[in-house]
């Protein structure tokens, strides 16, 4: 029950700094996410909680939610590589969101086979928390997107370790256990890894 009231309590923040968002965007169409930073990063705030509590509830109840939000996971988790790519100010930022996009597409596409298997079905796109982070890191200012960026890594790769683990110690898929198991360790390598580049003077990139 205190989950619940926690997951709902910030899923209505969410909520409200979305509508903040859109009437940004009203006033600057051409900005894929608000100029806002400071509702930016109270939205990513308020993602990395709901995401927090969710990942601790469905990695350990559901094969459906467990399945669904791993596939997310690994896309919001490729598209944001991509975009960091092109945005990182930093060698190692650029570097990282290389290996976060290779990372995740070869983790979904060993979870995809395992999947079918379960009889269960894939999502085909974002859900509106992970767009909202996705739209964030497109609206980010050039100067703070690095800063932008780690933080919503170290919240999703949090987020997924929880996830990962639940399912693999509680899950009823056998397949879906395993694969959650073996992607435990890899999961908490970028975490780590994300740890030392917020820590670390930022290098220049070789743009």
């Amino acid at each position: 029950m205190k989950r619940a009231f926690i997951l709902a309590a910030a899923a209505t923040a969410a909520l409200t700094l979305a509508a903040c968002q859109k009437t940004d965007q009203a006033a600057n169409p051409a900005d894929p996410g608000t100029t806002n930073d400071a509702v930016n990063t109270a939205q990513d705030a308020t993602s990395a909680a709901v995401g927090a509590t969710s990942a601790a509830t469905m990695g350990q109840v559901s094969t459906d939610a467990f399945v669904t939000n791993a596939a997310i996971s690994d896309m919001y988790e490729i598209q944001a590589g991509e975009i960091a790519q092109k945005k990182g100010q930093s060698a190692g930022v650029k570097a990282f969101g290389k290996m976060m996009a290779a990372d995740h597409a070869a983790l979904s596409a060993e979870m995809k086979p395992l999947v079918a298997a379960a009889g269960k079905t894939l999502p085909t796109g974002l859900d509106e928390r992970r767009k909202g982070l996705i739209d964030n890191l497109n609206a980010a200012n050039p100067a703070e997107f690095d800063q932008v960026y780690l933080s919503q890594q170290d919240a999703a790769h949090s987020e997924a370790l929880t996830l990962m683990q639940g399912y693999a110690d509680n899950g009823e898929d056998a397949g879906l256990k395993a694969a959650a198991a073996k992607a435990v360790p890899k999961i908490q390598g970028h975490l780590d890894q994300v740890k030392k580049l917020q820590a670390a003077p930022a290098a220049p990139a070789n743009k």
